[in-house]
């Protein structure tokens, strides 16, 4: 029988932009590059992606892996959250959430536009994406984005 602790995923769901600038400034503090797949429950390509993602993780434990769904970060941005006015030409009346908005805003500002995406980040900056469901192609990405890390910074993670 498998104890928990080995079951343990080393995948960290993102469920808000507070959540989000935490793990990305601990990243970047630590110098430790990150892998983030945003994702969606209804898309069933970026579903099957999850145990390719959980198993790099685990070959890969050098590198912060995160997991962002889309479709609940906008549920929760329509529902939940501290809501403040925008204050856009033309957009009085529109109201975002302060912390789920830096979230979108990151997925904004990183083009993702389909589902699922990967994003490699070094020093809280892109440095590759790779758009679609396709294991082999991660798996090359990844390995050579671990091969591109100063062996100094990965041996001190």
């Amino acid at each position: 029988m498998e104890s928990e602790a080995t079951n343990k995923s080393r995948v960290v769901m993102v469920e808000s932009g507070e959540s989000w600038d935490f793990y990305i400034s601990q990243a970047t503090t630590q110098t430790r590059p990150i892998a983030v797949h945003f994702t969606a429950s209804w898309c069933m390509p970026s579903v099957a992606m999850n145990p390719v993602f959980e198993d790099l993780a685990s070959s890969h434990p050098d590198i912060l892996f995160l997991t962002v769904d889309v479709d609940s970060v906008k549920i929760r941005l329509q529902i939940f959250g501290d809501l403040i006015p925008s204050h856009e030409a033309g957009n009085e009346h529109r109201v975002v959430s302060s912390g789920n908005f830096i979230l979108m805003e990151a997925a904004a500002k990183m083009e993702v536009k389909a589902m699922p995406t990967f994003v490699l980040m070094k020093d809280s900056a892109q440095v590759d994406k790779i758009v679609g469901a396709n294991p082999e192609e991660i798996r090359k990405r990844i390995d050579s984005f671990v091969q591109s890390i100063p062996a100094n910074i990965a041996q001190s993670l």
